[in-house]
C-alpha cells in the first residue's frame, strides 16, 4: 500500500512513519490541510491517515472536500480528543474509521489491512494464486507449502501483484502504489525487483508466475496465454 500521512506533529510523524515503513508499506506525509488535498489530488494512495487538529483545513475538512470530489479513498481519521461528538461529525463527514490518540501501530496497520479487504468487495486475508499464498497480516509468502523469504520492497511488489492477479499491472502504478514520493521515476527499480521476484518464486520445474506484457507491464498470473515474457 501507498499511504498519505496527514500530521503536524514531528514526534507523531517519525513515529508513525518509521512503524509504516517497517510494515512494508510506502508513506507521504503531508503537514497541513492544503498541503493534503494537493497530495491526494496528485497521487493515488491506497489510504489516509488523517488527523483532525492540523493547520490550514482542518481534518474534518479536507475529509469533507475528498469526497465531495469523489475521492472512495479509505480514510483513518486521528485524535487527541475522546469525545463521541468528534467520532461522530469524523464518520458523518466521510472517514472510514477513527483512532483515539495515544494509540499502538500495530493497531492502526491492522485498521488499515482491515480496511484494505473490505475495499470494494470483501478481500480474504490469503491471498491464493495458484499454489502462492500470502497472509498479508503476517506478512509471509508460500509457494508449494515453502517459505519464501522476501525484502519489505519485494513483498510489497508481489502483494499488489496479487490483489490484482489476472489483471496487467503497468510499471506507473507500481510505481505509484508500492514506492513514495521519494523513488525516482527514471529509474529501472521496478524491473530489477521484478527480476529478483521471479527467482525467488520460481524453484526447479515450478510454472512462473509473474509475466510480462510488452509496451503494457506485468501480471501475476496461472494463465500464461496471451503474455509475452522477456
Amino acid at each position: 500500500m501507498r499511504l498519505l500521512l496527514v500530521e503536524d506533529d514531528d514526534g507523531i510523524v517519525n513515529f508513525l512513519e518509521k512503524g509504516i515503513r517497517e510494515a512494508k508499506y510506502a508513506v507521504d506525509v503531508a503537514r497541513d490541510g492544503d498541503d493534503a488535498l494537493y497530495k491526494a489530488a496528485l497521487t493515488e494512495y491506497d489510504a489516509i491517515i488523517l488527523d483532525i487538529m492540523i493547520p490550514g483545513p482542518d481534518g474534518l475538512e479536507v475529509c469533507r472536500e475528498l469526497r465531495r470530489l469523489g475521492s472512495k479513498v479509505p480514510v483513518i481519521m486521528l485524535t487527541a480528543r475522546d469525545d463521541l461528538e468528534d467520532r461522530i461529525r469524523g464518520l458523518d463527514t466521510g472517514a472510514d474509521d477513527y483512532l483515539t490518540k495515544p494509540f499502538q501501530v500495530s493497531e492502526l496497520l491492522a485498521r488499515l489491512r482491515a480496511l484494505m479487504r473490505r475495499g470494494h468487495e470483501l478481500k480474504p486475508a490469503v491471498l491464493t494464486v495458484g499454489d502462492l499464498q500470502i497472509d498479508t497480516a503476517a506478512q509471509t509468502v508460500r509457494r508449494s507449502g515453502r517459505s519464501l523469504a522476501l525484502t519489505a520492497r519485494e513483498y510489497a511488489l508481489l502483494e499488489y501483484l496479487a490483489r490484482n492477479a489476472d489483471r496487467v499491472v503497468s510499471r506507473s502504478e507500481l510505481m505509484d502504489h508500492v514506492w513514495d514520493e521519494r523513488f525516482d521515476p527514471y529509474s529501472n527499480v521496478v524491473d530489477v525487483h521484478i527480476n529478483h521476484l521471479r527467482q525467488k518464486l520460481v524453484r526447479n520445474s515450478e510454472q512462473p508466475l509473474i509475466h510480462t506484457r510488452r509496451g503494457a507491464g506485468y501480471i501475476l498470473s496461472t494463465i500464461v496465454a496471451a503474455v509475452d515474457d522477456e
